[in-house]
């Protein structure tokens, strides 16, 4: 089996809402590999699969077939199941077969891949897979880069309230909630919020007790000491029970309680010593042992926590007691399960000695064993949600002792009889505060009411407030980062700042960080993750989308321009219908409105797609167009052109903006591809809450040269000829600059055109026909051919030129750059229009025109700067 490609859709995609792997396989090696028995040889390997998925894989020959339902299972045998699977046939390439197949953890899900495909070469071989050990590696994998409970917690509580989340490392549980200025950082329990002088206090039990005792909060009696010598003097002062830990670890690491000897005082100083060279000596607290957890202002959540023990049957050793607990599913390794399983190391046995037993003893019925100590629930530990019993007098201690150690979080560990009487009256007290609490005790209490910890945490950091900024998404065939940049530039006028990112890279507040095609996932989430936006405007391309998905979940506004034929043929697109398949995942993801260009088919089918309560704006150069018409009698809103004027119109206002002619994009008026993005670009404005005046001031002041929007139609003057350069690639797009540079003489317009060679042969013929239909004279040259023989992207354009009955005086093929401008050049007088398409730097022209008109190429060098 031949998988010719994998790619993870990290987002919002052309097969689902949620992240999946895309697999692309060989179908025809497949199928020549096909066996009978396949399936049902897999199914022996794999009893437990879903019914549906059983039923399909048990009628399976060919590997290929088997892939997806052995994929599935495989990660939901992993303990990370993904939520859908999808095989599409590729109409177009019959011998290509696409797997969708959703994922919780990337990692797992590569590997899955490639231990199914193990198993089914292992099948068609006959031969017998070791799927223990496959599962094993899966399993580990999955162990390795899950979720901390924990964090996993506070994430779900996000989500509940809409707050987007990104994992900012592969290997840290660092997550970011919310977007640009209004996200929030979070690692475990502390946030970005936490103070790191705070945290370090936290670290510091001393320290901590110290700062406690000065605020007036009870507190037990001690001291730190670095020799044996000090702990046992320290131990004796104390005149009764001691406890002794380390200085600054965590999660009961080295922590040995109620010692009342000189002997276990010392063994109890060379445990704590293994996780700390400074440890502490202090009073030992009668009672139980709580947590208090404190988020913000306010008392959470509060757990009894029990250390791990066993209850005997009479009948079993409490070595097969404890195996019988750790075998509970709620059990797990560290801290990704609801419950830590029960060590048996020296600690243990240490425990089990001052109770009379040992591994092999057989304790009473119903006798309860403890194993621990301490009460963490790291170290095996139970708890009971103890929240309504607490007094409003211990609430408050614990809400100053989170402040006066400066924690935004905490965990207060309290010691007492009974956490509902007050704590000065039974002698209680704070023995710790946690900077990064644990909240599976209080998410998943093993009794009482189930606390929703993670969600108080979430509403400490950002009250009622969703973490998002405006997202404005576009995307089209043409005109996108045009409109991208109108948006942006109104935006920044009215005094925000903005993220953006279009095909010349990624631009934070009007500065480039980052130079390039930048309309994909990665530079997307540049801009989300950026502090210093305010407002995003994300230019959202076809080939971003098909590889990677989308980075956000959802937009506020999203702008479809047009759809026509570009990029045809490639990742499995092959009609315009199935592009604008593409083109719709953006405006799906809209929550408050769509732009949609209303004399455009595709667009307007795009209404019927949209969730309920999504706005609908639509745009268009002819204000008599049905579609925008229809949409205005039932009270929705538009944009459209009118003598010459932008109008925004409601259900009973229609306002003009602004002439276009005085837009500066518009080429006075004779842009009328730049009229139409600014229609879209007005209509996102209002959308977003922009004002009448703001978006008006927005347009007129948007400047398209080549320094603020570079190959879209910036103009330049060659020695009395008009030189319009574009990045012009497409059939629609020559269309269009032909109509334009039409409108801006009365003389000749002549043409220097290419177009990429990884578009179909057919596609090829097209633009030039469509060349040869818009322009007076025509020179062909060759750009990125992309895989095509020198000459071959020429031959096909001159093809279609030649079907259109264009003269072959007028048409002329030079394959180098430099020598097309100056052969376009030589057929213009001055007064004509030079179009030069496909462009892809400026030095292009400067350096063709450098050897005749060096003063001319130094101007437009210096212009363009």
């Amino acid at each position: 089996m031949r998988i010719t490609e994998q790619r993870f859709l990290r987002g919002p995609n052309l097969y689902a809402a949620t992240p999946c792997m895309l697999v692309v396989v060989d179908a025809a090696s497949a199928h020549d590999a096909g066996v009978a028995g396949l399936g049902a040889r897999l199914l022996a390997l794999l009893p437990g699969m879903p019914p549906e998925a059983s039923a399909r894989l048990s009628a399976c020959q060919a590997p290929h077939d088997a892939l997806e339902p052995v994929l599935m299972e495989l990660q939901r045998l992993a303990g990370a199941p993904g939520a859908f699977s999808q095989t599409h046939e590729d109409q177009a390439r019959p011998d290509k077969v696409r797997i969708a197949c959703g994922y919780a953890i990337e990692q797992v899900a590569r590997a899955a891949l490639d231990a199914a495909r193990t198993l089914i070469e292992a099948c068609v071989r006959h031969d017998a897979p070791d799927l223990e050990a496959l599962l094993d590696e899966l399993r580990d994998t999955a162990h390795r880069h899950a979720i901390g409970t924990s964090t996993g917690a506070v994430l779900a509580a996000a989500h509940k309230r809409g707050i987007p989340s990104l994992r900012l490392t592969e290997d840290a549980n660092l997550f970011q909630l919310g977007w640009g200025s209004r996200q929030k950082r979070l690692q475990a329990t502390i946030t970005g919020a936490s103070n790191h002088i705070a945290v370090g206090i936290a670290s510091d039990k001393q320290l901590t007790k110290t700062l406690l005792d000065q605020a007036g909060v009870p507190v037990p009696g001690g001291s730190t000491v670095a020799t044996l010598a000090e702990a046992l003097r320290v131990a004796r002062r104390m005149k009764g029970p001691v406890v002794v830990k380390p200085l600054d670890a965590n999660q009961g690491k080295g922590v040995t309680v109620n010692c009342a000897t000189p002997e276990e005082v010392e063994r109890a100083y060379d445990f704590a010593r293994q996780y700390g060279r400074r440890i502490i000596v202090e009073e030992h607290l009668q009672g139980r042992d709580y947590r208090v957890l404190v988020t913000g202002r306010k008392v959470a959540a509060a757990s009894w926590r029990r250390p791990p023990h066993v209850v005997g049957d009479g009948v079993s050793t409490v070595r097969a007691l404890v195996e019988l607990e750790n075998a509970n599913p709620a059990r797990g390794a560290g801290h990704t399960n609801i419950l830590t399983k029960i060590p048996l190391d020296d600690v243990a046995l240490d425990v089990l000695a001052k109770q009379g037993y040992d591994l092999d003893a057989v304790p009473p019925a119903g006798a309860v064993v403890e194993l621990r100590g301490n009460a963490n629930l790291s170290t095996g530990g139970t708890a009971e949600d103890v929240t309504d019993l607490l007094p409003e007098e211990t609430r408050d201690i614990c809400i100053r002792a989170a402040r006066t150690i400066g924690l935004d979080v905490a965990g207060i560990d309290i010691v007492c009889q009974d956490i509902a009487l007050p704590l000065r009256e039974q002698d209680g007290g704070i023995i710790e505060v946690n900077a990064a609490p644990g909240i599976r005790m209080h998410q998943y209490p093993s009794r009482g009411t189930p606390r929703d910890a993670g969600d108080a945490i979430v509403e400490a950091l950002f009250g009622q407030d969703d973490g998002r900024i405006p997202v404005v998404a576009v995307t089209g065939t043409n005109g996108k980062t045009t409109t991208t940049l109108l948006v942006a530039h109104a935006a920044r006028m009215a005094g925000l700042r903005t993220g953006v990112t279009t095909t010349e890279g990624v631009f934070i507040d009007g500065d480039r960080i980052v130079k390039g095609d930048c309309t994909g996932y990665r530079s997307a989430g540049t801009v989300l993750a950026s502090p210093d936006v305010d407002f995003a405007v994300l230019e959202t391309a076809r080939g971003g989308l098909l590889k990677r998905g989308l980075a956000y979940d959802q937009c506020d506004v999203a702008v479809v321009l047009n759809v026509s034929a570009d990029h045809l043929g490639l990742d499995g697109i092959d009609s315009v219908e199935e592009l604008a398949r593409v083109k719709s995942v953006i405006a799906r993801r809209a929550r408050r409105a769509v732009v949609l260009n209303a004399e455009d088919d595709h667009c307007v089918a795009m209404a019927g797609q949209l969730d309920p309560g999504v706005e609908v704006l639509y745009f268009a150069l002819d204000a008599d167009n049905p579609v925008l018409l229809r949409h205005l009698e039932k009270g929705g809103r538009a944009v459209y052109l009118q003598d010459n004027s932008i109008v925004l119109a409601g259900a009973s206002r229609h306002e003009a903006l602004l002439d276009v002619r005085t837009m500066p994009v518009t080429l006075k008026g004779a842009a009328r591809y730049n009229i139409a993005n600014s229609l879209a670009a007005a209509a996102a404005l209002a959308a977003t809450g922009f004002g009448n005046l703001e978006i008006a001031d927005g347009l007129r002041t948007f400047v398209s040269d080549w320094k603020h929007n570079p190959l879209r139609s910036n103009v330049f003057d060659v020695d009395g000829v008009t030189v319009i350069v574009d990045y012009a690639h497409n059939a629609a797009a020559y269309a269009a600059l032909a109509e334009t540079a039409r409108a801006m003489t009365p003389g000749r317009l002549v043409g220097v055109v290419a177009a990429p060679g990884d578009r179909r042969d057919g596609d090829l013929v097209d633009i030039g026909a469509t060349c040869a239909a818009g322009f007076d004279e025509l020179v062909v040259y060759e750009t990125e051919n992309r895989g095509r023989a020198s000459g071959a992207v020429s031959q096909l354009l001159v093809q279609g030129a030649q079907l259109a009955k264009f003269e072959a005086d007028h048409l002329q093929v030079e394959l180098d750059v430099h020598k097309a401008i100056r052969a376009g050049l030589a057929r213009c007088e001055p007064g004509d229009v030079l179009v030069f398409g496909c462009g892809s730097s400026i030095t292009e022209l400067t350096e063709a025109i450098r050897p005749t008109s060096p003063e001319t190429a130094r101007r437009i060098a210096a212009e363009a700067v």
